[in-house]
């Protein structure tokens, strides 16, 4: 069974930074695309950033709206992903989840992590203006 497990959330002020961190229950990480997406109150799920560790298949992905803010990375033989956060913006807000498929990441990846088969428990991230 694929556990996941999030930690790291916090209130951080406007321009502070936070580390995320999802510790994966699997037997291979490199068989597994992982990645985050956060769920802002009243608004739809929205993918953040995903992860392939498979040095064939792998690879990593942002949405837009965190490229160059937010560094997504693996530590294989902790089966921990983390989720570096820099120049946090209010908009930021949300509860963060990892989640996790089989299979290598595709080109959209990072859009579509909240539709992922495994996810664990949220951790929440609040920034304030």
């Amino acid at each position: 069974e694929v556990q996941l497990q999030a930690s790291g959330g916090g209130l951080v002020q406007a321009g502070g930074s936070l580390t995320l961190s999802c510790a994966a229950s699997l037997s291979n990480i490199d068989d597994y695309a992982i990645g985050w997406f956060r769920q802002a109150p009243g608004k739809e799920p929205e993918g953040v950033s995903c992860i392939g560790t498979s040095a064939k298949y792998g690879g990593i992905y942002y949405v837009d709206s965190v490229k160059g803010r937010f560094t997504i990375s693996a530590d294989i033989a902790k089966t921990t992903v983390y989720l570096q956060m820099t120049s946090l913006k209010p908009e930021d807000t949300g509860v963060y989840y990892c989640a996790a498929d089989w299979g290598p990441p595709g080109p959209h990846c990072a859009t579509r992590v909240h539709d992922m088969e495994y996810r664990g428990k949220g951790t929440q991230v609040t920034v304030s203006s």
